[in-house]
């Protein structure tokens, strides 16, 4: 285990002039995830484990584990939130602005280039039916992922007393985390928070504002009308208010999305599909709908609101990661807040399915739930032959959504 030096604190938890790496690493590591994290948070964690645990040593375990609850207990996506602390741990703040920005814009740049493909107003014949087909298996890679997450969340729960009331309590979370996520989406993050403050309530626990760090999220002034100002509203949605990232995000976007006419049902499931196949975060979604709605400016500005939360909560309070851990009251919250979340991957499923349009794609939906639950094959993978699937539908000349 490689620790930091013993020297003057620059006041952030990390001896100052006594670095672990230069940025130069930094960029290079970090950068090397971004464009080959494929598969979501759990590849993600799995990359950064290995290189600042294993191979380098910057981290050690227990210290690892620890930022993985942290970032778990903070909104918006939790594995560039934990791409950002490691780097932070190992080059300070500056390490934490490189490996950050290494990490999230290669994916970028991907989904901001797709976009223009696939949202074109006239895409090709291929691009439409391999789109067509990825957005079909998307669905069913919503529902792996919410049960994937049901049984440590169900673990958790059992753990506590009476197991009999934590398990119902649990239930009821799940139920409405699902409900708000299928009807009221734009709504879903006070469905979030309301659980998690139900749950905190219950357990009557101390708040200890000396033990965790004073992170809450900034609501916005009243925004201005305007394009950009809905798009800056959504993803700020995103990035800072939504606890579970990956599908959760979906309903939070869905409603302005489409009904704000930015895109179609099926364009936005192309979007979906873009942010499940291309490498870093998932959140990169959000980057799509901008684009959608604006163009580049639209991305970017979607990517920068939606990405900002994540380093203002790591360089604010990264040093207090390992408390927050600890924390009652931090976990109590979760307690509540993380089934209503799993609920809300579940309810985006429902969403995800409803807008499919033609009959073929029910079976794509169908064969990737198949690929997924039962034979366990990677997301990639299955969006991939899905998209497959619809290249040879359109050159046969079958029906495309429209």
């Amino acid at each position: 285990m490689i620790c930091v030096p013993e020297a003057a604190d620059d006041g952030h938890g990390v001896a100052a002039g006594s670095w672990l790496a230069g940025l130069g690493t930094v960029l290079r590591e970090w950068g090397r995830i971004g464009i080959t994290g494929f598969g979501g948070p759990p590849a993600h964690i799995a990359l950064l484990r290995r290189l600042c645990v294993d191979r380098r040593g910057w981290l050690d375990a227990a210290e690892f584990e620890d930022a993985i609850a942290a970032c778990n207990l903070l909104p918006g996506p939790a594995s560039t939130e934990l791409a950002i602390f490691c780097a932070w741990r190992v080059r300070g703040r500056a390490g934490a602005v490189v490996g950050g920005l290494a990490f999230i814009v290669p994916g970028l740049i991907i989904i901001l280039f797709l976009s223009a493909l696939f949202l074109a107003g006239a895409p090709p014949l291929w691009v439409r039916g391999a789109g067509a087909g990825a957005g079909a298996a998307v669905a069913a890679v919503a529902a792996a992922t919410g049960w994937s997450l049901v049984p440590p969340s169900w673990k958790r729960a059992s753990a506590r007393e009476p197991v009999r009331f934590s398990r119902a309590r649990w239930v009821c979370y799940l139920l409405a985390g699902g409900g708000a996520s299928a009807t009221i989406g734009p709504w879903l993050v006070f469905v979030l928070l309301g659980c998690g403050a139900v749950e905190l309530a219950w357990q009557r626990v101390s708040w200890r504002p000396s033990a965790v760090p004073v992170i809450a999220p900034l609501f916005p002034a009243v925004l201005s009308g305007g394009l950009l100002a809905s798009v800056a509203w959504v993803a700020f949605k995103v990035g800072a208010l939504s606890f579970g990232g990956g599908f959760v995000i979906i309903p939070l976007m869905h409603s302005d999305a489409v009904g704000r006419g930015w895109m179609t049902n099926d364009q936005f499931l192309n979007a979906v599909a873009l942010g499940q196949i291309t490498p870093g975060p998932v959140v990169q979604t959000v980057a799509a709908v901008g684009y959608a709605a604006a163009g580049l400016p639209g991305g970017l500005l979607a990517a920068v609101v939606a990405f900002s939360p994540s380093f203002a909560f790591v360089l604010g309070g990264g040093r207090y990661f390992s408390a927050l851990r600890e924390n009652r009251a931090a976990q109590s919250f979760l307690d509540g807040a993380g089934p209503a979340a799993i609920g809300a991957i579940f309810g985006a499923a429902i969403l995800l399915a409803r807008v499919l349009s033609v009959d073929w794609q029910f079976a794509v939906l169908a064969g990737a739930a198949v690929l997924l639950l039962a034979l366990r094959r990677g997301v990639v993978l299955t969006l991939l032959s899905a998209a497959a699937v619809g290249l040879v539908v359109a050159f046969a000349g079958g029906p495309l959504p429209r």
